[in-house]
């Protein structure tokens, strides 16, 4: 029987679009690391007898009617989606889902408060995130979640149909999961990736350190906004600032041609998988790295990256604890991976079996299906690394200036005509944020 699936995602696996476009899009959904976790959901649902769409938008009550007429189930891969800044994204979609007659599937949810699991942090949220399981379970068995510091928290608001299944990133490759040391210690000549949340600050002596001590370090960011210092440099409200984080087009990392960002986790990974080791402060980046073959290192500031680390056993230490001279050579030497493979084939079962309840096959179950996968991305031609500006070509940085020029022409076009009808709020939803931004300089 054929499944039409339709999948939540921003972009699809094999969509190709050009750092440019995925800046003034925001393709990533402001973090590189949600393309990891979709496209693995993809890959994993990608059976011969499934048709996986990605939605490639935001969340609309107004497209119930479509989606009942034309797909078999809504799956939903969902990162640390209870949290209060994303309650204006989570509405809509609880909105959309009480509208939708076909099953629902959520794919891996998590919670964000600090370390602690502070439960006062999330009482303002709690209604939303109850209104949003409440629609969930009306259309399906349970709710997957990424580990136990959520199951916990659905269960005090009184839902007990929970399952913790991690994150659909670690099953990249199926149940086969194998990941050594390839040196018995980490020397200052070797590779090293760095992986930081700019708004954790306790990172800046690390960074200084590691930049100082390791010539081959390179910083690979995953947000939008440093998407945008490297295509562009500064935005206008950061111009002549500085700060011991990587956030500026000035800081030494940038200066020396030590930052490298990918708009497709395939490039990301392949990239990583030349490192010898990467550690720092995201989840989602720790995870590339381990499905790359690169031993890597949490540094868990929170809740949803502290859960995650704990489902999967991956080496971390909570970021409070992380002292400022810390060395990646002790990193490297303290990181075990033993309880991480040895229990990586359990967790597959787990979530498989979860698939299965809900009548979703996998692609590792489906002969070829997951190969065939895997062959069409590495047909696929992907945009390379980003690097800073200043080290960028100066071919490559004319087309850049010369696009910026064609949309400035385009999107003036666009407000004046908007103008000359009196629809100010019109011009507002035209015209993307990133792109305002680059008018008004």
């Amino acid at each position: 029987m054929h499944q039409r699936i339709l999948l939540r995602a921003r972009k699809g696996p094999f969509d190709v679009l050009t750092p440019e476009e995925t800046f003034a899009g925001n393709w990533i959904s402001d973090n590189t690391g949600n393309l990891v976790f979709s496209h693995a959901a993809n890959k994993l649902l990608a059976t011969s007898t499934a048709e996986v769409t990605s939605t490639r938008k935001l969340a609309d009550p107004r497209d119930a009617d479509e989606i009942n007429e034309r797909y078999d189930v809504f799956v939903v891969p969902l990162a640390n989606a209870f949290r209060r800044s994303f309650i204006n994204r989570l509405e809509p979609m609880t909105r959309l889902i009480e509208r939708l007659k076909i099953p629902v599937v959520v794919l891996g949810v998590g919670v964000q408060t600090n370390v602690d699991g502070d439960r006062e942090y999330l009482r303002q949220i709690d209604e939303p995130v109850s209104a949003f399981c409440r629609a969930v379970l009306d259309r399906s068995h349970s709710i997957g979640v990424r580990g136990e510091i959520t199951e916990s928290y659905l269960r005090t608001l009184g839902f007990s149909a929970v399952e913790q299944i991690g994150c659909p990133s670690m099953f990249l490759h199926g149940a086969d999961f194998r990941l050594a040391k390839n040196r018995p210690e980490l020397t200052t000549d070797d590779r090293i990736a760095l992986t930081i949340s700019p708004y954790v600050s306790s990172m800046a002596p690390v960074v200084r350190r590691h930049r100082e001590r390791y010539p081959n370090l390179c910083y690979v960011p995953q947000d939008l906004r440093t998407l945008g210092t490297l295509l562009y440099g500064d935005a206008p409200e950061h111009r002549g600032k500085s700060s011991e984080m990587p956030l500026h087009a000035s800081h030494p990392l940038f200066v020396e041609d030590k930052v490298r960002m990918f708009v497709d986790p395939w490039t990301w990974m392949s990239h990583l998988s030349g490192f010898d080791f990467n550690f720092g402060t995201r989840i989602h980046g720790t995870i590339t790295a381990l499905v790359s073959g690169t031993p890597g290192y949490l540094f868990a500031h929170d809740s949803r990256t502290l859960e995650l680390a704990r489902y999967f056993d991956i080496p971390h230490r909570i970021m409070r604890d992380v002292p400022a001279d810390v060395d990646a050579a002790d990193l490297y030497a303290e990181a075990d991976y033993t309880a991480l493979t040895g229990g990586h084939r359990a967790r597959f079962d787990a979530i498989t079996a979860f698939l299965a309840k809900h009548d979703l096959g996998t692609s590792f179950a489906d002969g070829d299906s997951a190969a065939a996968f895997d062959r069409q991305v590495a047909e696929t031609v992907f945009p390379p690394a980003v690097r800073p500006a200043a080290a960028t070509g100066p071919d490559e940085l004319l087309v850049r200036i010369q696009r910026l020029r064609d949309e400035n022409r385009e999107l003036a076009a666009t407000v004046r005509a908007l103008r000359a009808q009196g629809l100010r709020e019109r011009i507002k939803q035209a015209v993307p944020d990133p792109v305002r931004r680059l008018l008004r300089r």
